[in-house]
């Protein structure tokens, strides 16, 4: 794993770069865009500071900033070192996502983030309201470092995306019936629009072709779906203390993902309406804690007897095949492009 200094082994990659230069220029230019979100975000108020600290604590694999690194890196094998503006870009991706999660938190009533309290359990939905504003107001004023209008509209339509995709989900909670393609549609807005933008925009600042800009889109958007329906995978599946944040909170707050999609569309018609007994049961407002906890145990058992999972898992795996070969058929042989083959295995395998 590489390491930013003073962070002790937080992990900044899916997985260790084989290549000791390429892990060398990843730790630069890693530690390079930690001290950019630090600096942009310091304020002379102590209280904001002390709020900008905690948050930090959330900032987990950093994929976004990685993915534009690793796609400057891999697209411009020969030009040495990131430019300035591939580790502004870095930092500015990594506000926009860390708004995001400020927000979503605050949308999901959680209260745990990367083993520790979330904003909004820490000092209140306000607070946690306007550092999200805060953090996203900061990345357009950093953005604006670069001197780009075209990089600056690309952040600002996957923003705007991002939100868009926020907004379905949010009229969609609660909706038992929901069908894949909404579900998609949901997770490509919210996620893996970001994800695409990262590597098309460090494509764009490399040089490249339009051709290779797009396909580096597609690397990064294909990646972002099969991370995102790995996550919904775990919050089914999973536990508090592997994942370091809190599970079931999908179900609790009315989002059907894939798994469970899958797995009302195979079963009987019976166990269908059992299925959408618990399910409504679990999501009525005002429902304790144990009605919860009892409805997802044996929700958990559904889906241990089908082929739910493995179907959400197949399904991950196939957009991983889509964003290698999108990298392998415009990308020279190097090792950024090594990294990024990689990187995109081991979205399947993470447990956290």
């Amino acid at each position: 794993m590489v390491a930013v200094p003073g962070r002790g082994d937080t992990p900044l990659l899916l997985i260790a770069p084989r290549n000791r230069t390429i892990r060398d220029r990843l730790a630069a230019d890693l530690a390079e865009v930690e001290s950019r979100f630090a600096a942009e975000l310091r304020s002379d108020l102590p209280c904001v500071n002390r709020l900008v600290t905690h948050i930090e604590s959330y900032r987990g694999k950093m994929l976004r900033p990685t993915l534009v690194l690793v796609s400057a890196m891999g697209s411009n094998p020969q030009g040495g070192a990131n430019k300035d503006a591939h580790r502004i870009i870095a930092a500015v991706v990594e506000m926009v996502h860390m708004a995001t999660l400020a927000h979503d938190d605050i949308l999901d009533d959680a209260e745990i983030r990367r083993g520790g309290t979330t904003i909004n359990s820490l000092v209140g939905n306000e607070s946690a309201v306007m550092l999200g504003d805060y953090l996203i107001s900061h990345a357009y004023h950093l953005c604006s470092d670069i001197g780009r209008t075209d990089i600056c509209r690309m952040i600002a339509e996957s923003t705007n995306v991002t939100c868009e995709g926020e907004l379905l989900q949010l009229a969609n909670r609660g909706n038992w019936f929901l069908d894949e393609q909404t579900y998609f549609e949901i997770i490509r807005r919210k996620t893996a629009c970001l994800c695409g933008m990262c590597c098309k925009i460090a494509a764009v600042l490399s040089g490249t072709t339009p051709a290779t800009a797009a396909a580096l889109y597609r690397y990064g958007q294909k990646l972002g779906t099969a991370f995102q329906i790995v996550d919904d995978v775990l919050d089914l599946t999973s536990d508090e203390q592997t994942t370091g944040k809190t599970v079931g909170r999908d179900l609790q707050k009315g989002k059907l993902t894939l798994p469970l999609i899958h797995c009302l569309s195979t079963v009987c018609p019976d166990d269908r309406t059992r299925l959408h007994d618990l399910l409504q049961a679990q999501g009525e407002p005002g429902a304790s804690a144990s009605t919860h906890t009892a409805a997802v145990d044996q929700i958990r058992r559904y889906l241990a007897d089908s082929e739910s999972v493995a179907y959400a898992q197949r399904s991950a795996g196939q957009l991983i095949a889509d964003a290698k070969q999108a990298v392998m058929g415009h990308l020279a042989p190097s090792a950024a492009r090594s990294l990024m083959l990689d990187m995109a295995d081991a979205v399947l395998t993470r447990d956290c």
